[in-house]
């Protein structure tokens, strides 16, 4: 991120509001160091009463600060993402309500589904670029709590059916069209099984939250329950561990139709293994092509120093990992290692074993349609 968004300014932006007579300054119940709720990893969707299920959106979670004509987008990190986002700034800005904290998923809609490479395209040092990505792929925002009223009523406290209708309320109010949408939700756990089953692309899984509980900021409260598949992978190169010289991650490849070895993520995730015979072994095969088609550490603005990093090999090893979400033909998350797969020849591992994501057309729609 530039370095530019600095973690600790804490002034909201400030932007063009509509004139309306105050009769006091506002003060803002909550400060911008609030805490977004988090959630960890279940595996399976609870069962029960008092639950409540929502998608869960692959964007930039965010909580979006408005006091008067005074506007601020905050990150998971804390950081401001308002300078990459000037549309969304805007659009808060011009809403009738003039104070709240709204939690959301920034997200930007291409043809018929959301793109997270289009997000992460915003995070750039050019302001001029920024500008004419936010005029040529449009964010929106994926509203589906509310932490501060715009009446200064602050609801951290109260129940999450409460928020909800005090969200339901607020986003009534919003004109149409907009750049605001209103996340879906369902308290049946088989609409949610629903959901879970055709997860992937714009759905990132399935979110569990309890409806009677309060918002409980920086606390892991929630449950994400995702879909675990499985492939076979050659291991085209590794990296080695930060200051040693034992593995680190195992970086892998899948051939495509031309018959190069695409980079399409890696795996640090085997615990199991001895590192040590692990990096022995893969150091006997030093001095293979490697990738020969897409290769990691290739030249990118997200690239580092370390992501150059790598070692190539001979691509004789195959193994099956576990993964949860597929973007742009890469794993968007780190994969799980299950075991080696020696009876499997290295040109067996294509893109054709990855199972297609069924988008779920339904819920998608309602989102992309302002």
């Amino acid at each position: 991120m530039s370095a530019r968004a600095k973690p600790d300014d804490r002034r909201l932006r400030t932007v063009t509001a509509p004139k309306r007579e105050r009769a006091k300054p506002i003060q803002p119940a909550l400060s911008l160091d609030t805490a977004a709720m988090e959630a960890r990893i279940a595996d399976k969707l609870p069962e029960g009463q008092g639950w409540q299920f929502e998608p869960k959106w692959d964007g930039f979670r965010c909580l979006a600060f408005r006091d008067g004509g005074a506007v601020d987008l905050r990150g998971k990190s804390g950081k401001s993402l308002a300078r990459y986002f000037p549309e969304i700034v805007a659009a808060l800005g011009a809403l009738e309500a003039d104070r709240f904290v709204l939690d959301g998923e920034l997200a930007i809609p291409l043809e018929s589904t959301l793109s997270f490479d289009a997000l992460q395209a915003r995070l750039h040092p050019a302001e001029s670029r920024i500008r004419r990505l936010a005029a040529e792929t449009p964010a929106i925002v994926v509203l589906f709590d509310i932490l501060e009223a715009p009446d200064g009523t602050r609801l951290l406290d109260r129940p999450l059916k409460d928020r909800r209708a005090a969200l339901e309320q607020f986003f009534a109010a919003i004109p149409l069209p907009s750049v605001f949408r209103l996340s879906p939700f369902t308290r049946d756990v088989r609409v949610a099984r629903k959901w879970l089953a055709r997860a992937g692309g714009s759905l990132d899984g399935v979110v569990a939250k309890r409806v009677g509980d309060a918002y409980r900021s920086g606390e892991r409260a929630m449950l994400k329950i995702k879909n675990q598949r499985t492939a076979d992978c050659v291991v085209g190169g590794f990296r080695y561990a930060e200051s040693s010289r034992e593995v680190g991650s195992l970086l892998l490849g899948l051939y495509n139709e031309s018959g190069l070895l695409d980079h399409v993520g890696f795996t640090s995730g085997f615990a199991t293994l001895d590192r040590k015979k692990l990096t022995r072994t893969l150091e006997k095969l030093r001095g293979g092509p490697g990738f020969t088609g897409d290769a990691p550490g290739g030249p990118s603005r997200w690239s580092t120093e370390r992501s150059a990093e790598w070692v190539p090999l001979k691509p004789e090893l195959v193994a099956e990992i576990r993964y949860d979400h597929v973007t742009g033909a890469r794993f968007r998350h780190g994969t799980g290692f299950l075991r080696w797969r020696s009876d499997k020849a290295p040109r067996q591992c294509t893109f054709d074993q990855l199972e297609k994501d069924a988008r779920p057309a339904n819920l998608v729609a309602k989102i992309l349609r302002p």
